[in-house]
């Protein structure tokens, strides 16, 4: 300890990345002015993952970039095979980074006789070694309580607040796709000066989802439908068929997850969309985004959170 009582760090701050999302983590070590670590990350032919760290890691204070996102089975067991190969090699405390939370949509038993996997996951990470880790827009905020360490929950909302503040979108109204999503939906509203309104729907299965009643007025106003992700899109399209036939003008939307996974690109392409927002948590190939599609970087968040945690000092002004 120094003279005022508080700890010193002296552990070198290093950050690696798995396979998910490697051009984000290397943003994220271009925002922290540091190199990206060495490793080799790669897979056996029968898929087998296989792991060897090419610095030394003793003592330090190890990030790893690895958001849990499609394959998500393979970038999950890349993630917990890192994790134990630091452990192996002693980096002093090891921090997860998972800018996008698979597994995160199976957080209760809604259903006789189903798991809670996003509980699993996280004894998983936790039984792996990780000491803390670093997510952004939880599909459920109680997730964190799912940890038995540490757990830092940012939101992608300044980075997406800022980008639509600029679009100065006249006569808005916020619509939160489901009851679930209202807080996040109620930020924004305040924060963009708008309305709120609140779709009523019944999930009728996995990705599958019916539009029953829109709460709040939407007739002769510009729309924002704001989520925490974007799969197969059939939401969202519901969403906005529901909202035209209410005599809506323009509707944008914005996720922080953009998923699009199956028929999502397709369904989003047909549909009367003015902009889709979404972020960098997940790799985002450019060539295979529609022309309404905005991609904004979190990098610059996630590298001032990574640096708050390493310097030991709050990450609450970075939270809305």
């Amino acid at each position: 300890m120094d003279n005022t009582g508080y700890k010193q760090v002296n552990r070198q701050l290093k950050v690696f990345s798995g396979n998910a999302n490697l051009p984000l983590a290397q943003d994220i070590c271009e925002h922290l002015q540091i190199p990206i670590g060495k490793i080799n990350l790669t897979s056996f032919s029968d898929g087998e993952v296989y792991c060897q760290i090419l610095e030394n890691v003793r003592g330090t204070d190890a990030f790893l970039v690895q958001p849990t996102c499609c394959p998500v089975n393979h970038n999950l067991m890349e993630l917990l095979i890192m994790i134990d190969a630091f452990k192996r090699s002693s980096a002093a405390r090891i921090t997860a980074v998972i800018p996008y939370y698979g597994y995160a949509r199976q957080d209760r038993k809604d259903k006789p006789r189903v798991p809670i996997s996003s509980k699993l996951v996280a004894d998983l990470l936790t039984a792996a070694g990780a000491d803390r880790i670093l997510s952004m827009d939880l599909h459920a905020g109680q997730i964190q309580g799912f940890f038995d360490i540490p757990v830092d929950h940012l939101y992608a909302a300044p980075v997406l607040i800022e980008y639509l503040k600029r679009l100065d979108i006249p006569n808005l109204t916020v619509v939160s796709p489901d009851a679930g999503g209202v807080e996040r939906a109620r930020a924004f509203a305040k924060r963009l000066d708008a309305d709120l309104a609140v779709i009523d729907k019944r999930r009728t299965g996995p990705n599958e989802a019916e539009v029953l009643h829109i709460i709040g007025h939407v007739a002769a106003r510009n729309i924002l439908i704001c989520d925490d992700m974007i799969d197969t899109a059939g939401t969202l399209v519901n969403t906005v068929q529901a909202l035209r036939k209410k005599k809506a003008e323009k509707v944008f939307a914005c996720a922080t997850h953009g998923i699009l996974s199956g028929p999502a690109l397709d369904r989003l392409r047909n549909s009367p969309i003015e902009e889709i927002i979404l972020t960098n948590t997940v790799p985002m190939d450019e060539s295979k985004l529609l022309p309404n599609m905005k991609v904004l970087s979190v990098a610059g968040l996630l590298g001032t959170a990574i640096q708050s945690i390493h310097e030991e000092t709050s990450v609450s002004n970075l939270f809305v």
